[in-house]
């Protein structure tokens, strides 16, 4: 209950911040139909036996070996659980390097989808984590069962005398003992490979319509508790860390390695997942595009807008501050709109009276809640998801300069002029604390109006240009040779008005004072 009550609070903020107004309408769940992906949660079937059980390879050693004792086998990894408390219970797994996953890995699938929440466990909490750990693993002071003793053959199991053994070998024949001997390639004992492949996405509009890398998301793949992860490169190139002989499941994990997560899918998970079925070890190899799966593709492409913004931030590029660290970016199909409210980083619920409802509700909606939200509603292109993160993702980069005490006022101006004016997002300029939105904006649609034009080419968009405020004026002065990093580093806590910002940039520019004088006497 308490989930549901801090999600309709939030909902609530965000239609009063998102740029460019609200759809009505609730967040229906997806359903699964024949011939697509499903989003839904996976149903599970039977428990099945796990091959990898040390009893069970112990088993398959002893069959291929009948000289070998059982005991020289030990037991080289556990299949655990986890239930986090907390937040910082889940971040502290998620920093010491486990693979996790949601569900149970040794039932049987009837439904794949993208996640799993344990019914025994309240949906307002933290679903129990799967993982596999060494034998020898100091577990923290966290809630966890041991669910399986382990021999993992990609590695070398503990054993006093492990000459001799052909260990791909004696995995096929666990396979076959514990009745999953069809999962195998070919149900043979060929060779392990490892898994490799490549992620694409289509941009219709630029790169001449060819696919182009799916960057920096994490692949996972499994079979029962063997499972591993990789992310891709820049051009989608992904090479798992270990060799598979059998039938694997695969998923993309939202989780981006330049730091931000692409999440919401009404449970308390940071980042999405997209299942992609089963596949072979070899790898599988994936196109995205306008034509797939909507929420593959609009993952996929705010996945690269932002991989690219943050990329391009860099001092050979754009030299801009990069948006904090742990993004979180959540996209809601039934909004039309987007916002960059930072609540994830403690803007908004640290306002006073935005924290006075919301109450006890204000930790969890802190952990889970979004920074950015991206409302897809309308969105068809993938040209129409990257001019928005770029939007949004400059609004980020505001905030790393001037912090949460400023975004407050910055959303308290929205939020105000929305209720006032009955559903325009900015207002008419006239109320107090305008110049946090005026200065604020002209940046955001200056900035998304540049990156637009650098990707598709043609003229110069007017993004922006039909509000109160003035875009234009940054044009105007990029005309001049005025760079982004110049009007961003300009953008500090104390520039809260249209004056403000021009004495910080006459400040570092004096030699421009008169170019300056001009152009912003000319939009006032």
């Amino acid at each position: 209950m308490c989930r549901l009550i801090g999600l309709l609070i939030l909902y609530a903020m965000l239609a009063a911040c998102s740029k460019d107004g609200v759809d009505s309408g609730g967040y229906s769940a997806p359903v699964q139909t024949a011939g697509t992906l499903s989003h839904g949660m996976i149903v599970l079937g039977d428990r099945l036996e796990n091959p990898y059980r040390t009893e069970t390879i112990r088993d398959a050693v002893v069959s291929l070996y009948p000289t070998k004792s059982r005991n020289e086998i030990e037991t080289s990894h556990l299949y655990v659980r986890f239930l986090p408390e907390n937040q910082e219970e889940f971040d502290f797994l998620v920093s010491s390097g486990l693979d996790l996953l949601d569900y149970p890995v040794d039932y049987e699938i009837l439904v794949d989808g993208d996640y799993y929440h344990d019914p025994s466990v309240a949906e307002d909490r933290i679903t129990w984590q799967y993982a596999v750990v060494p034998a020898d693993y100091d577990f923290p002071d966290i809630r966890h069962e041991i669910i399986d003793e382990c021999v993992i053959t990609e590695y070398d199991p503990v054993s006093r005398s492990s000459d001799g053994i052909d260990w791909e070998a004696v995995e096929a024949e666990a396979y076959r003992l514990s009745g999953n001997a069809g999962m195998l390639v070919s149900g043979t004992k060929g060779p392990k490979t490892y898994p490799s492949g490549r992620i694409t996405i289509v941009d219709e509009d630029a790169n001449g319509g060819k696919p182009f890398g799916l960057a920096g998301v994490k692949v996972q793949c499994n079979t029962f508790v063997k499972f591993a992860s990789a992310y891709t490169d820049r051009d989608g190139y992904y090479s798992m860390p270990k060799k598979y002989s059998s039938q694997l499941k695969y998923r993309l994990v939202f989780k981006n390695e330049k730091g931000f997560a692409i999440g919401f899918n009404l449970i308390l998970r940071p980042a999405s997942a997209s299942t992609l079925g089963k596949g072979p070890a070899e790898g599988i190899s994936v196109t995205v595009s306008e034509d797939s799966d909507r929420k593959l593709f609009l993952r996929s492409a705010v996945n690269n807008a932002a991989y690219d913004y943050i990329s391009r931030c860099a001092s050979t590029d754009m030299d801009l501050t990069l948006p904090p660290g742990d993004l979180r970016i959540w996209l809601f199909p039934k909004l039309s709109a987007s916002s960059a409210v930072m609540v994830h980083h403690d803007a908004v619920t640290s306002h006073s009276s935005i924290k006075n409802l919301i109450g006890v509700f204000g930790s969890i909606i802190s952990f889970f809640a979004p920074d950015v939200t991206i409302g897809t509603a309308n969105m068809q292109s993938y040209a129409d998801v990257y001019r928005a993160v770029c939007h949004e993702l400059a609004h980020c980069s505001h905030f790393s300069q001037v912090g949460k005490d400023y975004w407050n006022r910055y959303i308290e101006y929205i939020i105000a002029s929305y209720l006032k004016s009955g559903g325009t997002t900015y207002g008419d300029g006239t109320a107090e604390g305008a110049g946090y939105c005026e200065v604020g904006e002209m940046w955001a649609y200056y900035l998304e109006s540049v990156m637009y034009q650098e990707r598709y080419g043609g003229p110069m968009p007017q993004f922006g240009t039909q509000y109160w405020f003035s875009p234009q004026i940054f044009r105007y002065l990029d005309d001049r040779g005025f760079s982004r990093s110049d009007f961003l580093n300009a953008l500090q806590p104390d520039v809260t008005s249209l004056d403000a910002l021009q004495n910080s940039l006459t400040a570092a520019h004096p030699d421009k004072a008169r170019t300056l004088e001009q152009v912003f006497f000319r939009y006032r």
